[in-house]
């Protein structure tokens, strides 16, 4: 399957026999590749200093290598965890068809239980699961998962394409862009959310530049942000997280673009800690505030009072790299995300149009589009 994605000419999916790669023809970051009944994951707590897969081989080592943040970005994570389920397999000793899913679901229910708060995960590892019901026997139940898991793939790399083309009218040429932890191709299996959006426009002929907060306590912003934005050449500055207020009151932003995690029916975005304080001063300076993800990150169950916000290690805080920042027997909190209300969102872009205010009845729009080109 190839995907014209602009400056990245293109995308491939390639088979030979057990192997499935994302292939990026042009100069993009390939995240993620299945080779051999081996999942291999760039470890981006490596970066930027270093390009170095992990290999995952069973369900144990994926539940970490995202726990740990060796994967991470909402649809990454649900294409590893709908991979992940495929591993979990090799856990299941029994030849009766019931009880092998009945594991299955205990395993998948280990995989969204690693990051709790996104719902990407949940909605991938579930659409995996539900494959297993077309299985006529134990044995063909690798074929089925390792199909769907395929399919979730590339369905995510037609999204983030088609989330740039719905964004890019969204930036003016000349304009510069806020944005917040990772929604790159780093966040996906290549081009990104936000980022899509960005590069878009930047191939639409416009001259785009990015404002990248660091993104405290692990750096997402400057360690994977500026890295992949740098090695597309579109021009990149960081920033503390505390100087976000400070750049919107300058004027030296047009535009805030960030990815998301869960995006409730009402407009509720849910991000990395951080996004809300950001969207609070857009709104006081008069700045658009934007989000952009694919549908499937759109969660039209959940109440924004039962959304659970992770609570990470407090080591993440109190160390850097071995060495203790805060002082002995002093605590850390540690949420890994935060929820902007959507009286604070200018617009929600996603992989089948860009949702408006009032953003509960735009996206019930959305919803109701997608419903009948499912039917």
């Amino acid at each position: 399957m190839d995907v014209g994605l602009g400056g990245y000419k293109a995308i491939q999916i390639e088979r030979s026999g057990t192997s499935v790669r994302v292939a990026m023809t042009g100069k993009g970051l390939e995240p993620v590749r299945w080779r051999n009944g081996v999942l291999e994951a760039l470890d981006q707590t490596l970066l930027p200093a270093r390009l170095s897969y992990v290999r995952l081989r069973s369900l144990d080592e994926v539940c970490d290598a995202i726990k740990t943040m060796k994967v991470r970005g909402a649809p990454l994570i649900g294409v590893v965890g709908a991979y992940g389920l495929g591993l979990s397999l090799k856990n299941i000793r029994t030849n009766d068809l019931a009880e092998a899913r009945r594991q299955l679901r205990k395993y998948a229910d280990a995989l969204i239980q690693t990051r709790p708060t996104g719902v990407n995960l949940r909605w991938a590892v579930e659409r995996v699961f539900n494959s297993s019901s077309h299985a006529k026997t134990v044995s063909s139940l690798k074929d089925s998962l390792e199909s769907e898991a395929e399919a979730i793939l590339k369905g995510e790399l037609e999204s983030a394409r088609k989330i740039g083309e719905f964004g890019a009218p969204l930036l003016e040429d000349g304009d510069t862009v806020l944005t917040h932890c990772n929604a790159g191709a780093l966040a996906t299996v290549g081009y990104g959310t936000a980022l899509a959006v960005v590069r878009a426009a930047v191939e639409e002929g416009k001259e785009i530049s990015v404002i990248a907060t660091e993104t405290r306590p692990l750096l997402q912003g400057s360690r994977l942000t500026a890295f992949e934005l740098a090695h597309d050449g579109i021009p990149v500055r960081i920033i503390c997280d505390s100087a976000a207020a400070q750049v919107l009151a300058r004027g030296l932003v047009d535009k805030v673009l960030v990815g998301a995690d869960r995006i409730l029916k009402t407009g509720h975005v849910t991000n990395k800690i951080g996004t809300l304080p950001i969207a609070l001063s857009a709104k006081f300076y008069g700045v658009p505030f934007y989000a952009a993800a694919p549908f499937s990150t759109l969660d039209f169950e959940t109440d924004p009072s039962r959304v659970v916000i992770e609570e990470r290690d407090q080591r993440e805080v109190l160390y850097f790299k071995g060495a203790r920042l805060g002082p002995r027997g002093v605590e850390a909190l540690n949420p890994a995300f935060d929820i902007t209300p959507p009286e604070l969102v200018s617009g929600i872009v996603t992989d089948v149009g860009v949702a408006g205010p009032p953003l509960g009845e735009s996206l019930g729009s959305l919803a109701g589009r997608v419903l009948m080109v499912s039917r």
